[in-house]
Protein backbone atom coordinates (compact mmCIF):
# COMPACT_ATOMS: atom_id res chain seq x y z
CA UNK A 1 0.00 0.00 0.00
CA UNK A 2 1.41 3.40 -1.25
CA UNK A 3 2.48 5.65 1.96
CA UNK A 4 1.27 9.20 1.47
CA UNK A 5 2.87 12.12 2.60
CA UNK A 6 -0.91 14.16 3.09
CA UNK A 7 -4.21 12.75 2.88
CA UNK A 8 -5.22 16.06 0.99
CA UNK A 9 -2.89 17.99 -1.33
CA UNK A 10 -4.87 21.10 -2.52
CA UNK A 11 -4.06 23.09 -5.68
CA UNK A 12 -4.81 27.41 -5.24
CA UNK A 13 -5.46 29.44 -2.42
CA UNK A 14 -8.74 31.10 -3.58
CA UNK A 15 -11.82 30.97 -1.28
CA UNK A 16 -12.57 27.13 -2.51
CA UNK A 17 -9.37 25.96 -2.02
CA UNK A 18 -8.58 27.95 1.35
CA UNK A 19 -12.13 26.23 3.05
CA UNK A 20 -11.88 22.94 1.55
CA UNK A 21 -8.10 22.92 3.02
CA UNK A 22 -9.46 24.32 6.24
CA UNK A 23 -12.25 21.90 6.81
CA UNK A 24 -10.34 18.40 6.57
CA UNK A 25 -7.20 20.02 8.88
CA UNK A 26 -9.98 20.40 11.03
CA UNK A 27 -10.94 17.20 10.53
CA UNK A 28 -7.27 15.30 11.07
CA UNK A 29 -6.55 14.94 7.48
CA UNK A 30 -2.60 16.03 6.52
CA UNK A 31 -3.32 18.85 4.07
CA UNK A 32 -1.12 20.69 2.09
CA UNK A 33 -1.83 23.52 -0.01
CA UNK A 34 -0.01 25.41 -2.67
CA UNK A 35 -0.47 28.98 -4.01
CA UNK A 36 2.14 31.07 -6.59
CA UNK A 37 0.38 34.30 -5.95
CA UNK A 38 -1.65 36.07 -3.50
CA UNK A 39 -3.80 34.24 -0.93
CA UNK A 40 -7.34 34.48 -1.11
CA UNK A 41 -7.96 33.66 -5.14
CA UNK A 42 -10.08 36.43 -7.26
CA UNK A 43 -12.52 37.57 -4.53
CA UNK A 44 -10.22 39.06 -2.60
CA UNK A 45 -7.53 40.37 -5.00
CA UNK A 46 -9.09 40.74 -7.91
CA UNK A 47 -12.67 40.47 -7.14
CA UNK A 48 -15.59 41.00 -5.02
CA UNK A 49 -13.75 42.85 -1.74
CA UNK A 50 -11.92 45.54 -3.98
CA UNK A 51 -14.65 46.14 -6.41
CA UNK A 52 -16.72 46.79 -3.30
CA UNK A 53 -14.08 49.05 -2.18
CA UNK A 54 -14.36 51.12 -5.34
CA UNK A 55 -18.23 50.49 -5.38
CA UNK A 56 -18.33 52.35 -1.89
CA UNK A 57 -15.81 55.35 -3.13
CA UNK A 58 -17.80 56.03 -6.39
CA UNK A 59 -21.11 56.47 -4.56
CA UNK A 60 -19.50 59.48 -2.78
CA UNK A 61 -19.56 62.03 -5.62
CA UNK A 62 -23.11 61.49 -5.84
CA UNK A 63 -23.59 62.08 -2.31
CA UNK A 64 -21.23 65.52 -1.94
CA UNK A 65 -23.44 66.45 -4.67
CA UNK A 66 -26.82 66.17 -3.18
CA UNK A 67 -25.60 67.50 0.27
CA UNK A 68 -26.16 70.90 -0.81
CA UNK A 69 -30.17 70.11 -1.17
CA UNK A 70 -29.81 68.56 2.82
CA UNK A 71 -28.57 71.96 4.17
CA UNK A 72 -24.87 70.97 4.20
CA UNK A 73 -22.41 73.28 2.50
CA UNK A 74 -19.12 71.55 1.76
CA UNK A 75 -16.35 72.72 -0.38
CA UNK A 76 -15.98 71.32 -4.20
CA UNK A 77 -14.89 67.75 -3.29
CA UNK A 78 -11.67 66.63 -5.06
CA UNK A 79 -10.75 62.53 -5.65
CA UNK A 80 -7.76 61.28 -5.28
CA UNK A 81 -7.00 57.89 -7.20
CA UNK A 82 -3.58 57.18 -6.08
CA UNK A 83 -5.08 57.28 -2.22
CA UNK A 84 -7.61 54.79 -2.91
CA UNK A 85 -5.86 52.56 -4.95
CA UNK A 86 -3.03 52.60 -1.57
CA UNK A 87 -5.46 52.14 0.60
CA UNK A 88 -7.14 49.32 -1.10
CA UNK A 89 -3.91 47.99 -1.81
CA UNK A 90 -3.57 47.96 2.41
CA UNK A 91 -6.76 46.36 2.74
CA UNK A 92 -6.37 43.14 0.81
CA UNK A 93 -2.39 43.18 2.30
CA UNK A 94 -4.04 42.53 5.53
CA UNK A 95 -6.72 39.75 4.36
CA UNK A 96 -4.04 37.93 2.88
CA UNK A 97 -2.72 37.85 5.79
CA UNK A 98 -5.86 36.74 7.82
CA UNK A 99 -6.06 33.98 4.99
CA UNK A 100 -3.10 32.46 5.50
CA UNK A 101 -3.02 32.87 9.32
CA UNK A 102 -6.50 30.61 9.14
CA UNK A 103 -4.82 27.72 7.36
CA UNK A 104 -1.72 28.52 9.99
CA UNK A 105 -3.75 27.51 12.54
CA UNK A 106 -5.71 24.59 11.27
CA UNK A 107 -2.63 22.57 10.58
CA UNK A 108 -2.13 23.22 6.72
CA UNK A 109 1.25 23.03 5.49
CA UNK A 110 1.17 26.30 3.10
CA UNK A 111 3.79 25.51 -0.39
CA UNK A 112 4.54 28.65 -2.20
CA UNK A 113 5.00 27.95 -5.92
CA UNK A 114 3.47 26.57 -9.05
CA UNK A 115 1.87 23.51 -9.06
CA UNK A 116 2.17 20.74 -11.83
CA UNK A 117 0.04 17.06 -11.70
CA UNK A 118 2.84 14.59 -12.37
CA UNK A 119 0.37 11.67 -11.75
CA UNK A 120 -3.03 10.55 -10.18
CA UNK A 121 -1.39 11.34 -6.83
CA UNK A 122 1.25 13.74 -7.30
CA UNK A 123 2.11 17.08 -7.95
CA UNK A 124 5.48 18.72 -8.66
CA UNK A 125 6.23 22.47 -6.57
CA UNK A 126 9.75 23.98 -7.12
CA UNK A 127 11.14 20.84 -8.64
CA UNK A 128 9.98 19.10 -5.70
CA UNK A 129 7.18 16.36 -5.97
CA UNK A 130 4.65 15.71 -2.98
CA UNK A 131 2.47 12.81 -2.94
CA UNK A 132 -1.53 12.52 -1.54
CA UNK A 133 -4.39 10.11 -1.19
CA UNK A 134 -6.30 13.13 -3.00
CA UNK A 135 -5.39 15.88 -4.93
CA UNK A 136 -8.14 18.86 -5.04
CA UNK A 137 -7.66 21.52 -8.07
CA UNK A 138 -8.92 24.34 -7.31
CA UNK A 139 -7.29 27.18 -9.33
CA UNK A 140 -10.49 28.80 -10.68
CA UNK A 141 -9.92 30.57 -14.43
CA UNK A 142 -8.30 33.90 -15.72
CA UNK A 143 -10.22 36.46 -18.18
CA UNK A 144 -9.22 36.36 -21.80
CA UNK A 145 -8.77 39.27 -24.53
CA UNK A 146 -10.27 38.35 -27.91
CA UNK A 147 -7.78 37.99 -30.96
CA UNK A 148 -8.68 41.31 -32.69
CA UNK A 149 -6.33 43.77 -34.26
CA UNK A 150 -5.32 45.97 -31.56
CA UNK A 151 -5.76 42.97 -28.65
CA UNK A 152 -2.31 44.94 -26.88
CA UNK A 153 -3.78 48.26 -26.06
CA UNK A 154 -6.64 45.80 -24.19
CA UNK A 155 -6.81 45.66 -20.38
CA UNK A 156 -8.21 42.95 -18.34
CA UNK A 157 -10.43 43.43 -15.11
CA UNK A 158 -7.76 41.77 -13.44
CA UNK A 159 -5.38 44.78 -14.00
CA UNK A 160 -8.34 47.71 -13.69
CA UNK A 161 -7.62 48.00 -10.46
CA UNK A 162 -4.30 49.63 -10.22
CA UNK A 163 -4.65 51.25 -13.35
CA UNK A 164 -2.49 54.35 -13.87
CA UNK A 165 -3.15 57.58 -14.26
CA UNK A 166 -6.79 57.57 -13.97
CA UNK A 167 -8.63 57.10 -16.61
CA UNK A 168 -10.40 60.41 -18.18
CA UNK A 169 -12.03 58.29 -20.87
CA UNK A 170 -12.72 53.96 -20.58
CA UNK A 171 -14.38 51.82 -22.77
CA UNK A 172 -15.63 48.79 -21.36
CA UNK A 173 -16.27 45.50 -23.47
CA UNK A 174 -19.05 43.47 -22.26
CA UNK A 175 -22.56 43.30 -20.82
CA UNK A 176 -22.06 40.91 -17.87
CA UNK A 177 -22.85 41.82 -14.29
CA UNK A 178 -18.68 42.43 -14.14
CA UNK A 179 -18.68 44.97 -16.75
CA UNK A 180 -21.58 46.67 -16.01
CA UNK A 181 -20.19 47.47 -12.05
CA UNK A 182 -16.95 48.41 -13.37
CA UNK A 183 -18.36 51.38 -16.22
CA UNK A 184 -20.42 52.23 -13.14
CA UNK A 185 -17.34 52.64 -10.77
CA UNK A 186 -15.68 55.22 -12.99
CA UNK A 187 -18.39 56.58 -14.11
CA UNK A 188 -19.38 57.53 -10.54
CA UNK A 189 -15.08 58.23 -10.02
CA UNK A 190 -15.32 60.89 -13.05
CA UNK A 191 -14.22 59.22 -15.97
CA UNK A 192 -16.34 59.55 -19.07
CA UNK A 193 -17.72 55.93 -19.87
CA UNK A 194 -18.67 54.15 -23.07
CA UNK A 195 -20.04 50.53 -22.69
CA UNK A 196 -20.62 48.36 -25.52
CA UNK A 197 -21.97 44.98 -25.42
CA UNK A 198 -22.88 42.57 -28.58
CA UNK A 199 -26.53 41.63 -27.37
CA UNK A 200 -29.81 43.23 -27.30
CA UNK A 201 -29.53 44.25 -23.47
CA UNK A 202 -26.99 43.80 -20.79
CA UNK A 203 -27.31 41.21 -18.35
CA UNK A 204 -27.78 38.23 -19.89
CA UNK A 205 -30.24 35.51 -18.18
CA UNK A 206 -31.10 37.73 -15.73
CA UNK A 207 -34.96 38.80 -15.33
CA UNK A 208 -35.61 40.85 -17.95
CA UNK A 209 -37.34 44.14 -15.69
CA UNK A 210 -33.68 44.21 -14.12
CA UNK A 211 -32.22 44.28 -16.69
CA UNK A 212 -33.71 47.00 -18.76
CA UNK A 213 -34.00 48.81 -15.06
CA UNK A 214 -30.23 48.72 -14.61
CA UNK A 215 -29.60 49.49 -18.57
CA UNK A 216 -31.91 52.68 -17.91
CA UNK A 217 -30.30 54.04 -14.63
CA UNK A 218 -26.26 53.13 -15.90
CA UNK A 219 -27.55 56.09 -18.79
CA UNK A 220 -29.66 58.33 -16.41
CA UNK A 221 -25.98 58.48 -14.65
CA UNK A 222 -23.99 58.80 -17.37
CA UNK A 223 -22.63 55.73 -19.07
CA UNK A 224 -23.41 55.63 -22.80
CA UNK A 225 -24.29 52.30 -23.07
CA UNK A 226 -24.32 50.70 -26.77
CA UNK A 227 -25.78 47.48 -27.15
CA UNK A 228 -25.96 45.44 -30.57
CA UNK A 229 -21.92 46.44 -31.26
CA UNK A 230 -19.17 44.45 -30.86
CA UNK A 231 -15.43 45.74 -31.06
CA UNK A 232 -13.44 44.77 -34.24
CA UNK A 233 -10.13 46.59 -33.93
CA UNK A 234 -8.72 49.17 -31.37
CA UNK A 235 -6.02 51.44 -32.78
CA UNK A 236 -3.83 53.88 -30.71
CA UNK A 237 -4.03 57.35 -31.84
CA UNK A 238 -1.36 60.37 -30.68
CA UNK A 239 -3.39 60.98 -27.71
CA UNK A 240 -6.34 57.90 -27.28
CA UNK A 241 -7.25 54.45 -28.35
CA UNK A 242 -9.79 54.19 -31.22
CA UNK A 243 -12.09 51.87 -31.48
CA UNK A 244 -14.29 50.06 -34.71
CA UNK A 245 -17.02 48.43 -34.17
CA UNK A 246 -19.61 46.95 -36.34
CA UNK A 247 -23.18 47.11 -35.55
CA UNK A 248 -25.49 44.71 -35.62
CA UNK A 249 -29.04 44.55 -36.20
Amino acid sequence: MQDFEFDLFVVGGGSGGVRAARMAAQRGARVALVEGGAMGGTCVNVGCIPKKLYSYAAHYGEGFAEAQGFGWTVQAPTFDWATLKANRAREISRLNGVYAQLLHKTGVQVIEGWAQVAGPHSVAVNGQVHHARHLLVATGGRPVVPDIPGREHVITSDDIFDLSPFPERLLVVGGGYIACEFASIFNGLGAQVTQLYRGGQVLRGFDDEVRDFVAAQMRGHGVDLRVNADVAAIERTSTVCRCGWPTAG
